[in-house]
Parts: C-alpha cells; structure tokens; sequence
C-alpha cells in the first residue's frame, strides 16, 4: 500500500508543531531585554553626546528606535509573528484553494479517461474479454475442444494484460507516492527553518539595536518572509503540473473520443518524476520574491542534490516503464 501515508494529516501535524513552538518565543525575549536594553542605552547616550558636542539640536524621533525595537521583543509572538503570519496567510490559503481545483478538475478528467478506455475496449471483440469477465467467460464457452489452444492463448493475454494494468498502476502510485513525499519535505524543512528563526528571532531583534547590526533586522524579516513563501511557491508550483496533467488528460479523452482505437502512451506517468526536481527549486524561486542573504549555499546544495537523484530516478523508472510496456504490448499482439 504505496498510498497507506496520509500526507495531508503530516501537513497537519506539522502545523501544529509550528503553533505548540511559538510560546518558546517568550522565554528568548525575556532573555534578550537585557541585551536590548543595553543596547539602547549606548544607542540613545551616543546620540545625544554627538548633538551636544556639536551644539546641534537633538533629534527626538531616531532615539525612537530602540523603544520600539523593545516593545516588539516584549509582545514577539503576538505583536511581529502574529502580523507576519496574519498578513501572509491569506497567501497560503488563496494557493491552496486553486491547487485544490485543479486537483479535482485532474480527478474528474482521470476518471472520465479511464471509463472512456474501458468502453472503447468493451466494444471491440477482440480485447472486450481483457477487460470483462462476462465477456471472458462467454468466449471460452462458445471454444470447443478443438480450440483449446485458443483458450489457452486467450487465458495468457488475459493474465498478461492484468500483470500489464497492475504494473502501470503499481507506478502511478509509487510516482503519486514521490511526488507528495517532495511537497512533505519542503513543508518540513520550511517548518523547522521558521521555527528557528521564531525562537531566535528576539536575539535578532536585540542585536540589531547595537551599531553595526542594524541589517540583522531587515535579514532577519527578509529570512522569515521568504521561508514562509515556501509553501505558498509550493502550492502555485503543484498548481502548475496539476493543469499540466489536466491538459494531457484533456487530449487523450480527445484522442479516445474521435478515435476509440487509439493506442495511447501508457508512460506519461513516468513526467511524474521530473515534478519531483522542480519542487526542489521552491527556495530559489521564492529567493526571487523576496532577497534574503545566507541561504545561498543550502539552495545550490538542495538543487544539486535534487538534480541528480531526479534524474536517476526519471532514467531508471523511464527503463523501467518503457521495458514493461514493451514488453506486455507485444504479448498483448
């Protein structure tokens, strides 16, 4: 049972874990108000010592930053992740509701392919006994003993073509399989990389209070902002191949209505595998959104990686599915 994981109720934990992290923020923030604190002491002295020096007249609202820098490490979870969060969920949802259109618009048309191959093979005598057990039986009966070598053929092809339906559907799944085993993965690493950036992110804030770690801020925000485009990325991408998919079936239902003979590549299932590389290039993609600095070398490594082993995969199960349906073809001859 390829299919046994139930990858939407993993999503589901994941999100969960996500919301059982969060309060972990409130014991760094109280641990970084000190450092914050001292940081805006020195912010505030050394402004204001460098407009009395130079008999200048202090400028009120730049001393302002540190406050509020400090009023945002205090209320962490509800006053920055919260608006984070708020403001880019609406995001997630409006990509998860056209993935799930196409998803549906992919099955209908899945469906409505297969009924159309099993009527069109129904009603050609010569292959209605592959798919009908009725028909099947009806045939052996009418053989006589003198054509009992016939039965015997046809007994073959019908073993062949069930050997033949279970193997491409054995590939269908596995392929299913790999394909929502990728969207797990970037949802998990995403998970993690924000959980991080959430416990840690009160030390971010603090240090950027301190000369010289202003940009730690804007990292910081560009960091999260971009992990958390992962999944919305993810969803327009499985949106993609989904309509892909639906394209592909629509021509083949086209195919099968105007001409119900046609013999159809059973191996587009194996495009299946070269889904899998592009969700490896979610970070990327989501990098384009969004610039955000030391991910860099994680998403070459993730490509890079998702390069060869897709490709090692596209070729052996290419092989492998082109063999099998050669091979069960002739036999079906």
């Amino acid at each position: 049972m390829l299919c046994a994981i139930d990858f939407s109720n993993r999503h589901s934990i994941l999100r969960s874990l996500y919301d059982e992290m969060m309060p972990l923020c409130g014991d760094t923030a109280g641990v970084t108000q000190g450092i914050a604190g001292l940081g805006a002491l020195f912010y505030v002295a050394y402004r204001i010592w460098q407009s009395l020096a130079r008999a200048e007249p202090i400028d009120v609202f730049p001393l302002l930053r540190p406050f509020v820098i400090g009023f945002c490490i205090m209320f962490f979870p509800t006053v920055v992740l919260g608006t984070f969060n708020n403001v880019m969920s609406p995001i997630v949802q409006g990509t998860a509701s056209m993935l799930e259109g196409q998803t549906l618009d992919m099955k209908e048309y899945r469906e409505e392919k297969d009924r159309l191959e099993h009527e069109a093979m129904m009603n050609d005598p010569s292959t209605a006994y592959l798919v009908d057990d009725a028909e099947f039986d009806r045939q052996i009966d009418e053989l006589g003993v003198p054509e009992i070598g016939t039965a015997a053929g046809m007994y073959i092809e019908r073993g062949m073509y069930k050997v033949k339906k279970a193997i491409q559907n054995f590939f269908r799944e596995l392929l299913k399989m790999l394909f929502q085993a990728a969207s797990l993965t970037i949802d998990t690493i995403r998970t993690f990389f924000l959980i991080v950036l959430a416990i840690l992110g009160p030390i971010a804030f603090a240090l950027s209070v301190w000369d010289g770690f202003k940009s730690t801020l804007t990292q910081w925000i560009c960091r999260y902002i971009q992990t958390y485009l992962w999944l919305p990325v993810a969803n327009l991408f499985s949106t993609i191949l989904a309509k892909i998919q639906v394209l592909m079936l629509q021509n083949d239902i086209s195919e099968l209505t105007n001409n119900p003979n046609i013999d159809l590549d059973g191996s587009n299932t194996a495009y299946t595998v070269f889904m899998i590389i592009g969700y490896f290039t979610i970070p990327t993609v989501a990098g384009w959104i969004i610039q955000a600095g030391g991910a860099g070398n994680y998403n070459r490594a993730v490509n890079n990686t998702a390069m060869q082993v897709g490709s090692g995969a596209a070729s052996v199960g290419g092989a492998v599915a082109g063999n099998v349906a050669g091979r069960a073809g002739k036999l079906l001859k």
